[in-house]
C-alpha cells in the first residue's frame, strides 16, 4: 500500500507552511473564551490568542475536536486518493482528541490507524513530520505506525512556563499537583512523561530553568530532530542561542506555541523538543 495521507490535530503546533508543504492535514481543536468558543487556526489565530490571554478577562479552554472533525479529513484522504491514513494526536492522557480520532475511523474505504502520540506541542509535530517523510518514501501503513510507535520512546517534550497558573487551573499538571504550593517560589522545568505533565527539575531561576532546558538537548545524545516552541516568551532568542551547538539530522524547527497548548502554559512558556536518534 503506498500514498499513506499523515493527519495530525492542531496541538502539534505545526505552522501552516510546515504543514502544508509536509502534506499534513490538521484538524482542529476548539477554543473557549467565557461563553465564544473559536476553531483553532480557522477562526482563531496565534496572534489573536495570545492577545486576548494577555488583555482578555478570561483564561481560555480548550475542547477536543468531534470525530466528525476526524472522518471528514480521513474522507478527503480517500477522495484524494490515499491508500490509507496515519493520524497522529494529541497525548490521551490530556485530551480526548485520540479518541475522537479512533472513533471516526471505523467504517471508512480506506484503512486508517491512531497512534497516540503521548506528547504535545512540536512533540507531537516532530511524530507526524516524520510519519510524513516515511509516506513519501513509499513506506505501508503498518510499518510508518510501528516506527512511530518506536520514535514514541525517543521523543522528548520539556519546557519553562512563565508562572503555574495555567496549568493549575486546567488541572494538567499531573502527579505533582501535590507540589503546586512548594512550587510557587521556584521556576521549574516541566516534561512530559507517560503522556502527563510532571515536574522534572526544581530551579531557582528562570535564566537557571532555561539554561537547564537547553541542556536538555545539548547533552542528549546524537539528535535526529529538533524544535523550540514560543510562547509569547520575551527571552526566547536567548534559548535559541544557547541551541546553536545541537546539531540535529534534520534542521531545527522554530514554532509558535499555539492556542491547544498556550491554554495550559501560559504566556512566557519555552517549549524543548527533539528525538533522539537509536
Amino acid at each position: 500500500m503506498a500514498n499513506i495521507q499523515v493527519v495530525t490535530d492542531s496541538a502539534c503546533d505545526l505552522t501552516p507552511s510546515i504543514a502544508d508543504s509536509n502534506d499534513i492535514r490538521v484538524v482542529p481543536l476548539a477554543i473557549r473564551f467565557g461563553a465564544e468558543e473559536l476553531v483553532d487556526r480557522d477562526e482563531l489565530s496565534i496572534k489573536e490568542f495570545w492577545d486576548r490571554v494577555i488583555t482578555g478577562p478570561h483564561m481560555p479552554e480548550t475542547a477536543a475536536p468531534a470525530p466528525g472533525a476526524f472522518r471528514q479529513a480521513y474522507l478527503d484522504a480517500a477522495d484524494a486518493g490515499a491508500g490509507g491514513v496515519v493520524c497522529v494526536t494529541l497525548s490521551s492522557g490530556l485530551s480526548a482528541t485520540f479518541q475522537a480520532a479512533t472513533t471516526a475511523a471505523a467504517d471508512l474505504p480506506i484503512p486508517v490507524m491512531v497512534v497516540d502520540s503521548l506528547s504535545v506541542t512540536m512533540g507531537e509535530g516532530l511524530m507526524a513530520l516524520a510519519a510524513s517523510d516515511m509516506a513519501r518514501e513509499g513506506r505501508n501503513l503498518e510499518d510508518i505506525v510501528t516506527e512511530l510507535e518506536s520514535l514514541r520512546d525517543r521523543t522528548h517534550v520539556y519546557g519553562v512556563l512563565g508562572n503555574l497558573d495555567f496549568l493549575k487551573k486546567g488541572g494538567r499538571i499531573g502527579g505533582a499537583a501535590h507540589l503546586m504550593g512548594s512550587l510557587l517560589s521556584i521556576k521549574p522545568v516541566i516534561e512530559i512523561r507517560d503522556g502527563v505533565v510532571e515536574v522534572e527539575s526544581k530551579q531557582r531561576t528562570r535564566s537557571r530553568s532555561l539554561q537547564y532546558l537547553a541542556a536538555k538537548a545539548l547533552h542528549a545524545g546524537p539528535l535526529e530532530r529538533l524544535a523550540v516552541a514560543n510562547g509569547v516568551a520575551p527571552d526566547i532568542d536567548e534559548v535559541l542561542t544557547m541551541l546553536e551547538a545541537v546539531h540535529p539530522e534534520h534542521p531545527m524547527v522554530v514554532s509558535d506555541l499555539g492556542p491547544v497548548i498556550g491554554s495550559h502554559a501560559g504566556p512566557g512558556t519555552v517549549g524543548v523538543c527533539f528525538q533522539v536518534a537509536p
